[in-house]
């Protein structure tokens, strides 16, 4: 009988494990859904671009992740709709990300437990991402016209019913902390709105799509 336990209790907590992976927290539509915030005067239509820094290194966030969600917010809340001219660049950079995860302790209870605790909501564990991003505007001529700067900052918790899957888990974390720190940003612009839009139609339309590479050179110049 001891043996039929023994031989039971791997499979009962193989059981338990794909019962609670198939009966997470659904994370349909979170990748996708932007906040509706629209700025009081739009800016004028621009080459989007992205470069995800450290993000590209972790282990949440998928590679075209954060260049989707930065078309995404401005589309929605930031410029005006073209399908013809742009007036210069709007550049997203992901300057520092830190992410943790807590609570790891919680599975090895668990484990013993035979993850009943899960059934009944406890979690298994926490991701925790911080991130640091700016948001970088130019002209047509790659000339630097402002750096606007945000921090997010996200709780995902992982556990059954109740919560994400280890699957979804850590690219949420990243997710919304990114989009937190693009929140942050949005009142800046809103601001910056009034002197930006005049220069951004001065400078022209924009003839390549391609950043120029003299921008490179001028992007940490000016911050406001």
């Amino acid at each position: 009988m001891k043996v039929l336990a023994l031989l039971g209790r791997p499979a009962l907590l193989l059981a338990l494990t794909a019962a609670g992976l198939s009966s997470c927290m659904s994370v349909k539509g979170s990748f996708t859904h932007t906040p509706t915030a629209v700025i009081a005067k739009r800016l004028p239509p621009m080459e989007i671009t992205a470069d995800p820094g450290p993000l590209a290194m972790n282990d949440g966030a998928l590679p075209e992740d954060p260049l989707r969600l930065f078309k995404s917010e401005l589309q929605h809340n930031v410029v005006e709709a073209t399908d013809t001219a742009t007036y210069g660049y709007i550049r997203l950079v992901v300057t520092k990300v830190h992410t943790t995860r807590k609570g790891r302790s919680l599975q090895a209870a668990q484990v013993v437990t035979m993850l009943v605790p899960s059934l009944f909501g406890a979690p298994l564990e926490w991701y925790n991402t911080d991130i640091e991003a700016e948001v970088q505007v130019m002209d047509a001529a790659g000339q630097l016209l402002g750096t606007y700067t945000g921090k997010g900052t996200s709780n995902v918790k992982v556990a059954m019913y109740h919560g994400y899957s280890q699957t979804d888990a850590p690219r949420l974390a990243d997710v919304l902390a990114l989009r937190q720190a693009l929140d942050q940003v949005r009142p800046q612009l809103d601001s910056a709105a009034t002197r930006l839009s005049p220069l951004l139609l001065a400078g022209g339309a924009v003839n390549n799509p391609t950043l120029p590479s003299s921008a490179s050179t001028g992007m940490s110049s000016t911050k406001h």
